[in-house]
């Protein structure tokens, strides 16, 4: 799953960014301004990272060129709220690799984004968004907002990302045993009921954004419920 840092000092902007790029299926960490960004690159380790110009402390143009120092390969996108060319060159000429001019429409960041991360050869990973649940099926990891969740065991995490990618539609019970277990399968069908239960325990609709409904003697449907 790709991770992108935003560091601006505007928390209206880090918000836009965040939304914008999580949609898209991204992971999101922001930071208030330069000094606080190189606080936590260390424990986020980025694969983008977007730097507003204008920021207290530590201005993005100053972290630009630390970051360069430490992650010669990391994509470097900057903000700025002026269209000046002499900001532009002297961006460029610390490292940064495009810039994109405030306001911007949501669709130009994500286009930016994407386009930088091919040009570093960065893959995107396989993503599917439910409630406030990110599950991203290449690396068989599951984040609550930016948070990791490292306690879900493979056939769980195989339901619920099954369940996600059919979102508002019944799946069949035969279905959930044939892709996960097996044709072969020759245990008790009640052991799908039993992996359910326990989804169901670690995931509330309250909290988490979606439900898994049992239609009954078909099989099961999760439902996005906020």
């Amino acid at each position: 799953m790709n991770t992108i840092m935003i560091v601006d000092d505007d928390l209206y902007i880090r918000e836009l960014v965040s939304t914008v790029l999580k949609n898209e299926g991204f992971i999101t960490f922001e930071a208030s301004d330069g000094r606080d960004a190189l606080r936590k690159m260390t424990d986020v380790n980025p694969d983008l990272c977007i730097i507003d110009i204008m920021m207290p402390h530590m201005d993005g143009f100053d972290l630009c060129g630390k970051l360069r120092q430490y992650y010669e390969d990391m994509p470097i996108l900057m903000l700025t709220a002026m269209d000046d060319i002499s900001q532009k060159v002297k961006g460029y000429e610390l490292g940064t690799d495009d810039y994109l001019t405030k306001p911007f429409e949501p669709a130009e960041l994500t286009i930016r984004v994407k386009a930088l991360l091919r040009r570093y050869k960065i893959p995107a990973s396989e993503t599917i968004h439910v409630g406030n649940l990110t599950i991203d099926k290449s690396s068989h990891t599951i984040y609550i907002d930016s948070e990791r969740i490292d306690d879900i065991p493979l056939k769980e995490f195989e339901i619920l990302y099954k369940l996600a990618r059919s979102q508002g539609k019944i799946i069949a019970r035969g279905d959930f045993i044939e892709d996960i277990w097996g044709y072969d399968f020759e245990g008790n069908e009640r052991t799908l009921d039993v992996h359910i239960n326990r989804l169901r325990d670690k995931f509330s609709p309250e909290r988490h954004g979606f439900k898994i409904t049992a239609i009954r003697g078909i099989g099961y449907r999760l439902e996005v419920t906020k």
